[in-house]
């Protein structure tokens, strides 16, 4: 039973993290570069608005999931050494921040500041600017932002750090797979 579901475990491990390195560094790098260079502002926003909900969502469950099937005893395999779950503990907690605090502020703020900016009419003002509302909403937006960005890079490196630690357990075995 034990060997089934370590044979088991392994392989479902190096799918789930796949997925997880690949689906953040497509989102980070890729996707979120190429709409902010070829959509109009206001799609870009609309786009992630309704993206970043659902990217922190997967992000969070493809950690704890890549946790849950670490070989060759799941969870339990975790606290064995300190280099497999401190990485795990990292994303987990960045990837959860994300998700419950800083990427709903972050939405929350985008909207306000285009409620804002209706309000103030922003395309026929004058030169006088723009109001103290819209400035702390900017501000807050910037924040918010700035502290996504940075968490999600950091789980990032918490997801590349495990993979080294993962890669470096890996054996090869050089015959020939007839």
């Amino acid at each position: 039973m034990l060997s089934s579901l370590a044979s088991t475990l392994g392989p479902l491990h190096l799918l789930t993290y796949s997925t997880l390195l690949g689906t953040e560094m497509y989102q980070t790098f890729v996707m979120t570069k190429v709409a902010h260079q070829e959509l109009p502002r206001s799609a870009f926003t609309t786009l992630q608005k309704r993206l970043f909900p659902l990217y922190f969502r997967g992000q969070s469950l493809l950690v704890v999931l890549a946790a849950a099937t670490v070989p060759p005893h799941g969870p339990i395999s975790l606290f064995e050494e300190q280099k497999t779950w401190i990485p795990f503990a990292v994303a987990g907690l960045t990837s959860a921040l994300n998700l419950l605090v800083y990427g709903p502020r972050t939405r929350q703020v985008m909207i306000d500041r285009i409620h804002q900016g209706t309000r103030e009419d922003l395309k026929a003002r004058d030169m006088k600017g723009v109001s103290a509302e819209m400035r702390q909403l900017n501000q807050a937006f910037s924040r918010n932002h700035a502290m996504s960005i940075h968490l999600n890079l950091v789980t990032i490196r918490a997801t590349l750090w495990y993979g080294w630690k993962l890669a470096s357990m890996l054996n090869f075995d050089i015959t020939r797979l007839d």
